[in-house]
């Protein structure tokens, strides 16, 4: 045995060898030569949907944004694909889509999150994958996941073989192409987990230096016995890919299987082609690639200063180049795909730089590792430490003890492993479930739980029916269906239980417990409603032995009971739900742009009978059979039958609803399953006769007498929906308020102005008046341009709203106008589009000019982005290539495009300037 200390060390000069001259000459897309880079983004963020809607909630501490998934896709996986290469006047030079360059996987519940709310986004990711395949010999940069990031080692065999099946069906579904290498969950790995890896077909992972025990050079026919080197502390050199042999007899006695000096020598002696003695001996044993990457990096590109520009990160780079004369090496990284943006804002751009200047200038190959892999296969094997992952130091044991990884300060993790039993237990018991009621719905269940990926995929009902159709083993009745989508589904939410964020952390009731929990509650219920069978009190006597750190909870039980329980949804409250917002739900607009109040809004009904579109309310379909309404004095009644759809699970139900408007806040909502038209109609007279009598107590005793006690109000809505609502009905108050500061302030014009020029501290009573008229009648003036883009009549509201803002400058007003701001960036998109897609006109700029010097005045903190990524796509498909046609004296257009003239690119080329988009050069040639 040798050890580490003889492995060569890095330098910081790369020599060639010997064949040096050669080599120069030589493709290194084509052939192993030279410094090869790859940086590895892992893109993921744990699902927050809410099981019950399939919908991410509004989560406030992600505020301003939504929800988290948003706010990082804003400071990171949007960046990435428009990432910006600035010249030193910080002016835009061109636009680059980062993962054209990154090795990347994705999470797949976060790219059907990006596939739901940012198509452009997630096209440029497709798109880069297929441009990194054209450019590196059909070998793109996107690589597979296991699916919802659960640690396999933990998992049991059925669970981590869907796990990757899933992982490869959704990425071939996506990037039209099979994988060739998979991201493991925290590089989590055992033995077992690379066999299902192989048996899958997947070539290569990528590991922690730390992973590795021991390597060794491959036994050739010149070298039968080679020597081991341990590397157990990390020291195994990432400029090269291993292979990882997975069964068969100890690889020492490899030599002995092959064929020896003896052997070559008679093959010699009579005359036979001999293989390269420096090759590997062929092997039958499956085996895996492996690609550690460099450790110290990648740690100093998530905690140092090494991304802070492109200088620093490819000094940083360059130091892990080995000087041991080898033809090839490739310097490899990895880490957290939100380092990049989100962790460490603005690294987009330092990537871009990287990627298309500073690489390329040093003779650098940015690669991936399925390319790399092709060009040099791997000459070394490892083996690996029994069980391990990247951010733990003992083994898996931060997703399953109280090992003091993801510690916080004093708290314990004790409840890890009363949790994992938990799930585990409730695993097992889903299992017998789901094999005792699919034997008799499905040809092979387990089968048909691999194949679900197709549905979770695309829930359109054609597909669904094709799915069944294939798997069903007789022609399934509706409720026959029904209940295999339900057995599916709880197996999914089996899985999704799993997901490693539950345990990452300190403390139980974080939200990522909190949400494995919900997947656990949601399989539960799914198993109730198909076999009957109750395990929750026996789930939660488990999660009680999960001691918590924050006393107000104590144990997971009680988490369970605060947290989960409550987050549940029904179809009873989705019906109560439509109830209560039909009521706003013919909401008008007014002239001005202004909302009406809910009660003008009740009194421009023109009929008590409202037939509604068919709406969804998150994943339920809503089918209005009937609804009427009626108001008396300040009571709005409304009476309904709806048919309620799961577009998940196709469960159905018919309900009818009451809800009594009591005015304000005070709703009084109930809900009870359709029984029939005659007791329908008789339950809708009788209470619309209560409602003559002009007394809510009446009204409400006579809807208790026939629903019951049970009833809904505005609490009791799902949150989102409820949060419009309130805002609905505070809009009337609030334009009341606008009306009261805007006299405040206009009577005390003069007062306020003899404050600020003798720079006295002004009275917060008429500082606030200020700023709430102010605020308020810009707003005004931005709807009204929004409205009216296409009229050219519009200049005054321009001065208007300029003058506004100088005066808001002059009286030092902070005001707070984020629907203004979001209204100017689409004003200014919208502008462009027009300008760019039709004639030129001097207004479609200023219009644009304006609202960047507006939002400027008032401090908005307008985003470009949007604007200029437009611009440049225009710039050189359209402005430059005509440039130079008119700089030739080319009138004609070669392609049938419209033609601009002189004047028009003069124009449009100094909106370029007014963008910081890099034109100047193109605005000194054409004069």
């Amino acid at each position: 045995m040798t050890s580490a200390a003889d492995l060569p060390a890095a330098e910081s000069n790369f020599p060639l060898d010997r064949d040096a001259k050669h080599q120069v000459s030589l493709n290194p897309l084509q052939t192993a030569t030279g410094v090869y880079v790859t940086v590895h983004g892992h893109f993921y963020q744990p699902p927050r949907e809410n099981p019950y809607l399939d919908a991410i909630e509004r989560q406030p501490s992600a505020a301003p944004a939504h929800d988290w998934n948003e706010r990082i896709h804003h400071e990171c996986y949007r960046p990435n694909a428009f990432a910006r290469v600035l010249n030193d006047r910080g002016e835009v030079l061109g636009i680059v889509n980062n993962y054209e360059y990154f090795s990347f996987n994705f999470g797949s519940t976060l790219l059907s999150w990006l596939e739901r709310y940012d198509l452009e986004v997630y096209q440029r990711i497709i798109e880069a994958d297929r441009n990194s395949c054209a450019r590196l010999n059909g070998h793109g940069n996107a690589i597979a996941q296991v699916y919802n990031h659960i640690i396999l080692p933990l998992a049991n065999e059925r669970d981590k073989y869907t796990q990757i099946r899933w992982g490869i069906e959704d990425f071939r579904s996506r990037f039209g192409r099979d994988p060739e290498g998979m991201w493991l969950a925290e590089t989590a790995v055992d033995y077992p987990t690379l066999e299902a890896l192989v048996a899958e077909g997947i070539r290569f992972i990528i590991l922690a230096p730390s992973q590795a025990q021991r390597c060794r050079t491959i036994p050739t026919d010149e070298q039968p016995v080679t020597q081991w080197h341990e590397v157990g502390g990390s020291q195994i050199d990432p400029t090269r890919p291993y292979r990882c042999f997975l069964e068969g007899v100890r690889s020492e006695e490899r030599g002995a299987r092959g064929q020896g000096s003896r052997g070559a020598e008679e093959q010699r002696s009579r005359g036979e082609k001999q293989p390269d003695s420096r090759l590997p001996l062929p092997d039958s044993r499956p085996y895996i690639d492996i690609f550690f990457y460099d450790g110290p990096i990648s740690r100093d590109m998530g905690f140092s200063d090494a991304l802070s520009n492109s200088h620093h990160f490819i000094g940083r780079m360059g130091l892990a180049i080995r000087g041991d004369r080898r033809p090839a090496q490739l310097i490899s990284v990895a880490t957290d795909g939100e380092t990049f943006g989100h962790h460490k804002g603005g690294t987009e751009k330092t990537f871009a730089y990287a990627f298309t200047e500073e690489f390329p200038r040093r003779g650098w190959t940015v690669t991936n590792y399925a390319h790399y892999l092709s060009l040099d296969p791997p000459t070394w094997e490892v083996e690996l430490k029994p069980v391990t992952a990247w951010s733990c130091s003992h083994g898996v044991d931060r997703w399953q003890d109280d090992c003091g990884c993801g510690g916080g300060g004093e708290w314990h993790q004790k409840w890890r492993r009363p949790l994992r039993n938990a799930l585990d237990w409730l695993r097992d018991r889903l299992i017998d479930v789901y094999e005792t009621a699919a034997k008799s719905l499905f040809c092979d269940p387990w089968l048909a739980r691999d194949e679900y990926i197709q549905v979770i995929r695309d829930r359109s009902v054609a597909n669904v029916q094709r799915f069944l159709s294939l798997h069903q083993s007789h022609s399934l009745t509706d409720s026959e269906r029904v209940d295999a989508l339900r057995l599916l589904e709880m197996q999914r939410h089996a899985l999704l239980m799993y997901t490693s964020c539950g345990w990452f952390f300190e403390e139980i009731s974080r939200p990522e417990g909190t949400q494995i929990l919900r997947y656990a509650a949601r399989a539960l219920e799914l198993a109730e409603d198909v076999a009957g069978v109750q395990l929750e009190k026996e789930f939660i006597n488990r999660l009680s032995l999960a001691p918590s750190n924050v006393e107000f909870f104590g144990h997971g039980a009680e988490v369970y009971r605060q947290l989960v329980l409550t987050a549940q949804v029904n179809f009873q409250q989705i019906a109560a739900q439509y109830a209560i917002t039909s009521l706003f739900r013919k909401q008008e607009i007014g002239s001005n742009g202004q909302r009406s109040t809910v009660n003008s809004q009740l009194d421009r009904f023109s009929t008590t009978h409202c037939p509604l579109p068919t709406p969804h309310i998150y994943c339920y379909t809503v089918n209005q059979l009937d609804y009427q309404w009626q108001r008396v004095g300040t009571l709005t009644l409304a009476v309904g039958q709806l048919e309620l759809t799961s577009e998940i699970t196709w469960e159905k139900e018919e309900l009818v609803f009451a809800v009594l408007h009591l005015g304000g806040w005070d709703f009084h909502c109930c809900i009870q399953p359709f029984t029939g038209r005659r007791s329908y109609n008789q339950m809708k007279e009788q209470v619309f006769e209560s409602l003559q009598q002009a007394s809510a107590a009446h009204t409400i005793q006579k809807m208790i007498q026939i629903f019951g006690d049970r009833s809904f109000n505005l609490q009791d809505l799902i949150a989102e929906e409820r949060h419009r609502i309130v805002q609905m009905l505070s809009q009337e108050s609030l334009t009341r308020l606008d009306l009261l500061y805007t006299q405040v302030y206009r009577d005390n014009y003069g007062v306020l102005m003899a404050y600020h020029r003798d720079y006295l501290p002004v009275p917060q009573e008429l500082q606030v008046a200020a700023e709430i008229a102010l605020g308020s009648r810009c707003l005004d003036l931005v709807r009204s341009l929004c409205e009216e883009i296409g009229d050219r009549d519009t200049w005054e509201h321009w001065a208007e709203l300029e003058a506004v803002a100088t005066e808001a400058n002059l009286l030092r007003c902070q005001l707070k106008l984020p629907e203004v701001k979001q209204s100017l960036e689409q004003l200014m998109l919208r502008s462009l589009w027009q300008l760019l897609h039709g004639n030129v006109a001097v207004e479609d700029i200023q219009k644009i000019e304006r609202s960047i010097d507006i939002g400027c005045q008032l401090n908005l903190g307008l985003s470009l982005a949007r604007v200029q990524e437009v611009y440049c796509r225009c710039l050189h498909s359209q402005i430059i290539p005509q440039c130079l046609q008119t700089l030739d004296g080319d009138a004609e257009s070669r392609n049938g495009d419209r033609l601009w003239d002189l004047t028009q690119l003069r124009y449009l080329l100094r909106l370029g300037q007014k963008l910081s988009v890099d034109v100047g050069g193109w605005l000194d040639r054409i004069g």
